[in-house]
């Protein structure tokens, strides 16, 4: 089971309590949580082969609305969405640098239904030094202390004339053993990426078939690059006043993506305003007041 069903459990408590009034907010929780993961994934820096370190101080701003709806349960949201961090991080084997954070704050550019995460890492005094020195971190790190260069073999019987070493009395000759050849360290080993379970993140196969939900029409995805636009020379029209003549474009790919490509009113994937994000099955793009789904499926 998923972290983010395991949270959504914890919350159906409280959707029969206090919170039954807040979740007819558009904002939910679970989109959320959802984005925190993203985050983490997004901003993970690998120290070395055993130790990524993600973000621990986490900072939601919601429209005045939703934060109005949400900030009498700030405390105890805040703490469920932490614990899902903590839960999704151990999973995916990140590390924090210092206590796990996640708080609610007001932004006022943003509409009710939409939120913007920021995260930092914040570090206390001990997490702040980096590990121990490992002269093998940039190899892979401990897992490169198996590797020994390989000594040849010592001759089996010594020279018919021995020379006589300085100290040693003739018959007490010792074979001298050749240093070990220098081979160099290993070879640098590529960092494994995890793709988050179950949300739809990594490579597509071959038989991918992708697609937009455009206002009830679907249009097929069979070009690598889409030009979503209010022209005619756009690769698929969005009939919009609040879209610009060339608004964004989405590039197919393992994942695929959608960026802003210098439009007038900007572009809002899953909730956030960005400039560039990643594409998974059923993600939202939302361009003037139009709502593009994308979907993809095998077969």
């Amino acid at each position: 089971m998923g972290a983010l069903k395991k949270f959504e459990q914890r919350l159906e408590g409280f959707v029969n309590g206090a919170f039954a009034k807040v979740f007819k907010s558009e904002v939910q929780p679970v989109e959320i949580a959802g984005a925190l993961q993203r985050e983490c994934d997004n901003n993970a820096s690998i120290w070395n082969r055993d130790r990524t370190v993600v973000p621990n101080d986490f900072m939601v701003e919601l429209s005045p609305h939703d934060h109005e709806r949400l900030s009498p349960y700030a405390a105890q949201l805040g703490g469920e969405l932490a614990g899902m961090v903590r839960e999704y991080a151990q999973a995916q084997r990140y590390s924090f640098m210092g206590p796990l954070k996640v708080a609610l704050e007001r932004a006022e550019d943003l509409d009710t239904g939409l939120y913007r995460v920021r995260s930092r890492i914040e570090a206390t005094a001990d997490a702040a030094q980096p590990p121990a020195a490992d002269p093998y971190a940039p190899y892979g790190g401990r897992q490169a202390e198996a590797w020994q260069p390989q000594v040849p073999p010592m001759p089996a019987t010594a020279p018919a004339f021995p020379a006589v070493q300085p100290g040693r009395p003739p018959g007490q000759w010792e074979p001298s053993v050749p240093p070990a050849p220098s081979y160099g360290p290993p070879p640098p080993q590529e960092a494994a990426v995890r793709p988050m379970p179950g949300s739809g993140y990594g490579a597509a196969g071959p038989g991918t078939r992708r697609w937009l939900e455009i206002n009830g029409d679907r249009q097929q995805v069979t070009t690598p690059v889409v030009v979503l636009g209010r022209s005619t020379e756009a690769d698929i029209r969005v009939d919009d006043p609040g879209v610009s003549r060339k608004h964004a474009e989405i590039r197919i790919g393992s994942p695929s993506v959608v960026q802003d490509i210098g439009s007038t009113n900007g572009i809002v994937v899953d909730g956030q305003h960005t400039q560039r994000a990643t594409l998974h099955d059923g993600s939202k793009i939302i361009m003037g007041s139009t709502t593009i789904v994308y979907r993809q499926a095998e077969g």
